[in-house]
């Protein structure tokens, strides 16, 4: 299976699911759902660390799976976006990172070799999700002293590492490095993946995906779009894309740049909008599947989905609307 993705981009545009966190939220839940049956005794928090419900509350991971499989989405990403030893340190919960990914992968796995046994001519897929942390390795932290690291290209090395070996071990069939804000971080991620692979003699698809933070059309350490592509162009990647901080509308002109340089797949997934006053996201289905339509009739994307604020509702509007289009034309073997 993880070779019939490549042919497959080839027929037809895949669908990514959409927002996990926005999902999760639907449920109100409480303290008590963070800790069941793995964390009863831990000494901090945890409300809001999302990784964790894939041990405490598998119930809701895999339903929520379950909801964007059943919307029309191809590709599952895991439950992993804070999953390494450098995010969950906040939560002092680095010892429990392997059974996150593990068990994120194990979730999706199952609920994906569900829909495809129901439907073999539409294989689903899961992509390990591999976030950006909560350090960056080009900036300082520290306004006073501009050449301070808060982490080493190294640390991020060993932690991406660790990530790897249990989403693969848990049986995904794409890793994903996202919500890329700095590009030195998803080169440690990228680093890391290329060192495990040869340490394990395996080969997965990997796609990218960054970042726009602001309207200036560039990363948050400041490069452009044609600038990011370059300074991962040196792997032989599935897909380059971009997804979260900007709605559909405002991400098409960056993705215009890497339908035209990139020699690799192109995907999206932006956000339901930018968020309201209250950090919602009012952007109907329909209104971004009118946007997402544009970069369709363009031919500019092979993978799309959604990221911030879209729920099964909005991908079912994606999916149906994929279906309509070829994939971007791929003038190379990817």
């Amino acid at each position: 299976m993880k070779n019939n993705i490549r042919e497959i981009l080839k027929e037809r545009i895949l669908v990514l699911d959409g927002a996990m966190g926005t999902m999760i939220q639907r449920h109100n839940l409480t303290e008590e759902d963070f800790r069941k049956g793995w964390f009863e005794g831990h000494h901090k928090p945890l409300k809001g660390n999302n990784d964790l419900l894939s041990l405490t509350r598998p119930d809701i991971i895999e339903d929520i799976h379950r909801q964007y499989f059943e919307a029309g989405a191809d590709i599952a990403e895991t439950n992993t976006f804070s999953g390494t030893t450098v995010a969950q340190a906040d939560y002092d919960l680095q010892h429990a990172v392997f059974d996150i990914n593990f068990h994120s992968a194990q979730i999706a796995r199952r609920v994906a070799d569900e829909f495809t046994m129901l439907n073999p001519d539409k294989p689903r897929f899961v992509a390990g999700s591999i976030g950006p942390t909560n350090r960056t390795a080009s900036i300082s932290p520290d306004v006073n002293d501009p050449g301070f690291r808060g982490i080493s290209f190294d640390e991020l090395v060993t932690a991406y590492y660790q990530q790897v070996d249990a989403l693969i071990q848990g049986g995904v069939d794409i890793l994903l490095v996202e919500t890329v804000f700095d590009t030195l971080n998803a080169k440690a991620a990228l680093f890391a993946i290329d060192s495990y692979f040869e340490d394990k003699n395996v080969e997965f698809p990997i796609m990218v995906s960054g970042t726009i933070t602001d309207q200036s059309g560039r990363t948050l350490t400041g490069q452009t779009t044609e600038a990011f592509l370059i300074s991962v162009s040196h792997m032989p990647l599935l897909s380059i894309g971009l997804n979260c901080a900007l709605g559909a509308s405002m991400m098409r002109p960056y993705l215009q740049v890497l339908s035209q340089q990139a020699p690799f797949c192109v995907s999206a997934h932006p956000n339901a909008g930018l968020p309201n006053e209250f950090g919602k996201y009012d952007e109907t289905p329909e209104l971004m599947g009118k946007q997402i339509k544009e970069f369709l009739d363009e031919n500019i994307i092979n993978i799309i989905g959604g990221c911030c604020g879209t729920t099964p509702d909005h991908i079912r509007v994606i999916a149906d609307l994929a279906q309509q289009y070829a994939p971007r034309s791929l003038p190379f073997s990817v």
